[in-house]
């Protein structure tokens, strides 16, 4: 992955955040890093 595409990720990214916060509030963001955090750990587990 070079840098424009990983970059442009980031800010695909960072966007989402940013509108989830603002229409339905922090509760979600909440949620999905806790799902997000057992995804790495599931993944980690299989490298």
């Amino acid at each position: 992955m070079n840098t424009p595409i990983a970059l442009a990720l980031a800010l695909l990214v960072i966007l989402g955040v940013i509108v989830d916060v603002t229409y339905f509030g922090s509760e979600h963001l909440l949620f999905l890093t806790k799902k997000f955090l057992d995804l790495l750990e599931w993944v980690a587990f299989w490298r």
